[in-house]
């Protein structure tokens, strides 16, 4: 996952009427020359080569209003932990309301996964938020669940511990570090202990969007698709996942339109919609989806699990069904 990215830069690519100074670009000609081209598909490709050469071409595409695909979240707040408990435990809680650091009540499917003996100290949680050990309940659900600046203890490998080091001393947030320590942190975990679940989840794009930086917004958004193809390739070079790994990737909430672009929440009601993306071996090669029915953020949960051959509605009635076709 990667915060607060908007369904509008995934599928038109970068917005030329935000490239101005109001919106913290100081300079707008290199970042046109960057990320700026004619058509919807061609920026879009320039801003996410990965999501758009690979993912399109082998798995599927949901939220691209233009088309008729529509994907929004059911939780009515549109900001992070609400969307968070909804992506992970397949339903809405109107208990989940804020985003405090308080334990979250519901289990979601990383920890029901965990629970099973067959993936009983395989699940693995990296985000960049500090939030993320409430929200994944990490005492109750007793799988790893490393974020913000706390270090991966013990480190698997010399790479993490240099990881562990820098994170500290690049500050530049209070509650989360720069993504590439997050990213780079749960990628070596991967290699070293071979996870069968790994959940990572991104902060930049929403940083700097509340920020009103849109040049580091769109560099944000680019480099969670360099990240994503790394992950990507790296598992698919990998025995353990080779040819037998399905990938999900989404957003936690939207954003506004035109000036409010960075903003999201219930004073923002466009923040509702987002957009998902999955490939894998069970996933049919639909490409972007067209003329569509709606799908919802709590359908994630289902559509992980199912891909995992786990039947999660059954366990769990009141979560949203897999994505179909997924």
């Amino acid at each position: 996952m990667t915060d607060g990215l908007r369904w509008q830069e995934v599928f038109r690519g970068a917005e030329a009427a935000l490239m101005t100074k109001e919106n913290g670009v100081s300079e707008s000609d290199p970042l046109r020359r960057e990320f700026w081209r004619e058509t919807p598909a061609e920026r879009r490709q320039a801003l996410f080569p990965f999501l758009w050469t690979t993912v399109a071409a082998h798995g599927q595409l949901f939220g691209n209003r233009d088309i008729g695909s529509e994907a929004s979240v059911t939780n009515g707040f549109n900001f992070s932990y609400p969307g968070y408990n909804e992506t992970l435990c397949g339903f809405p809680d109107a208990r989940v309301d804020s985003n405090d650091k308080k334990a979250n009540p519901n289990v979601t499917v990383l920890e029901w996964l965990h629970q099973k003996p067959a993936y009983r100290g395989k699940v693995a949680a990296f985000g960049a938020w500090d939030v993320f050990p409430y929200i994944l309940n990490q005492p109750r659900a007793g799988f790893p669940v490393n974020a913000g600046y706390d270090p991966l203890t013990p480190a698997p490998s010399p790479t993490v511990d240099l990881l562990n080091r820098l994170k500290l001393e690049a500050h530049v947030w209070d509650d989360e570090p720069m993504d590439v320590f997050t990213f780079h942190t749960a990628l070596e975990y991967l290699k070293q202990r071979k996870p069968r679940v790994l959940y990572l989840s991104l902060g930049e794009t929403d940083e700097w969007a509340h920020s009103g930086k849109y040049a580091t917004y769109l560099h944000s958004a680019h480099s969670a698709d360099r990240d994503l193809r790394e992950l990507w390739e790296t598992a698919q070079a990998m025995p353990e996942y080779r040819d037998s790994t399905s990938l999900i990737f989404t957003c936690d909430h939207g954003r506004g339109e035109g000036r409010e672009w960075r903003d999201h929440g219930k004073k923002v009601p466009e923040s509702k919609y987002i957009w998902i993306a999955m490939m894998g071996p069970d996933t049919k090669a639909l490409g972007e989806r067209r003329d569509a029915p709606p799908v919802h953020q709590n359908q994630i949960a289902a559509t992980l699990a199912a891909l995992l051959g786990e039947d999660y509605g059954k366990a769990v009635p009141k979560a949203g069904a897999p994505l179909p076709a997924a």
